[in-house]
């Protein structure tokens, strides 16, 4: 583990919210969690992994590869916890370390090693506080999503998805995925054509 920061006082460290850990920020756990707070950091990981895990599955078409990328990234990071500028943009900085995890996978994979399932397809989770008629067609909507995405080939599914959800810049696309800026670019305009034509009847 990489060492940490000299401690910080007690008075300026992050506040704790009265009703405790589950109703702090991001921002407040991960600076505890990089003062070594085992806590705070487990907090992260209920708010996050999920949708860690549906964006790995996303990215790699494999629950196996998801599930072992989702494990080194969350190792990752919490070696890595005090190099993180902006605590309050800590699910971005986690969606970063796991796309490159993500990919170092697939780069090993043989071509003949696993085919699209039919995991859970959400990436974003339904806020709490929407009804049961909002949560059914997000659900829906989701779903029609997850099935438009396995459709695509792998490379175009893996560019969309570093786009469109992580944020990735072609040339950061490019260098993940061991391929060409105009390769990157193709296959997402590609990608986007096809998603679409298929999320149509949602728009």
């Amino acid at each position: 583990m990489v060492p940490r920061s000299p401690e910080t006082p007690r008075s300026e460290r992050a506040a704790v919210p009265r009703n405790g850990l589950s109703d702090a920020p991001d921002a407040t756990l991960a600076q505890r969690a990089a003062d070594g707070d085992t806590v705070a950091f487990g907090e992260l990981v209920r708010r996050h992994g999920g949708y860690l895990r549906a964006f790995a599955i996303r990215l790699t078409g494999s629950a196996a590869d998801a599930d072992d990328a989702v494990q080194e990234t969350l190792i990752a990071a919490w070696e890595r916890l005090d190099t993180l500028s902006d605590p309050a943009a800590v699910r971005g900085w986690l969606t970063s370390i796991l796309s490159r995890k993500a990919t170092d996978r697939l780069r090993k994979r043989r071509p003949t090693d696993g085919v699209i399932g039919t995991e859970p397809t959400e990436v974003e989770p339904v806020a709490p506080e929407a009804g049961p008629d909002e949560r059914a067609v997000r659900d829906a909507r989701l779903a029609a999503l997850g099935r438009a995405l396995d459709s695509l080939p792998a490379t175009e599914r893996q560019c969309w998805v570093l786009r469109e959800i992580s944020g990735h810049s072609y040339d950061e696309i490019a260098e993940q995925l061991g391929v060409s800026s105009s390769t990157v670019r193709g296959a997402l305009a590609r990608a986007r054509t096809a998603v679409m034509a298929k999320m149509e009847e949602w728009r």
